[in-house]
C-alpha cells in the first residue's frame, strides 16, 4: 500500500522533467536563406507554368490571359481539349478531378498532334511538358474529342 501512495508523489516531483519547455528558439541564416531561395524558385516555376499555359491557350485561339484566372482557366482547358464546359463542374468533385484532369491533358495533347504519353506528361510533369507544348512547334489541330 505504501508503494502505491508514493507513486503519485514521485510523479509530482518529476513533473519539471516530464513536461520540458524551452524558449530558446533559434533561427539560423541557412534556414532563412533556404526559405527565400525556395520562395524564389516557386515563383519562377509559377511564372513559367502561367507563361506556357498562356501560349497554349493562344495557339488554340483562346484568350491567353485566361491562364491567370483560377476557375476560368479550367473552363478554357475544357474548350481547348474539345470537351463541354460543364466538365468544369467535374473538376470540383474530389478524386473525380484527378481522372478528369488526366483526360483533359490527354485530349489537349491529341489536339496538338501529340500522343497519350505526352498527355500523361502534361498531367504528371506539367513543369516540363506545358512549356514544351507552349513554346515548341506544336500547332493546334482543332478539337477532335467532343
Amino acid at each position: 500500500m505504501i508503494a502505491i501512495t508514493k507513486f503519485p508523489l514521485l510523479l509530482l516531483g518529476m513533473s519539471p522533467f516530464l513536461a520540458q519547455e524551452t524558449s530558446e528558439y533559434q533561427t539560423s541564416a541557412g534556414s532563412t536563406a533556404g526559405g527565400v531561395v525556395g520562395g524564389v524558385i516557386g515563383l519562377v516555376v509559377g511564372v513559367l507554368i502561367i507563361a506556357a499555359m498562356w501560349k497554349v491557350f493562344s495557339k488554340a485561339g483562346q484568350p491567353g490571359w485566361a491562364a491567370i484566372i483560377p476557375i476560368y482557366n479550367i473552363y478554357v482547358m475544357c474548350k481547348v481539349a474539345g470537351r463541354p464546359g460543364w466538365w468544369l463542374l467535374l473538376m470540383l468533385i474530389p478524386v473525380v478531378n484527378f481522372i478528369v484532369g488526366i483526360i483533359l491533358c490527354i485530349d489537349i495533347a491529341k489536339n496538338f498532334g501529340k500522343g497519350a504519353g505526352f498527355g500523361l506528361g502534361l498531367a504528371i510533369l506539367g513543369i516540363i511538358f506545358w512549356p514544351i507544348l507552349g513554346f515548341g512547334s506544336a500547332t493546334y489541330q482543332g478539337a477532335a474529342a467532343a
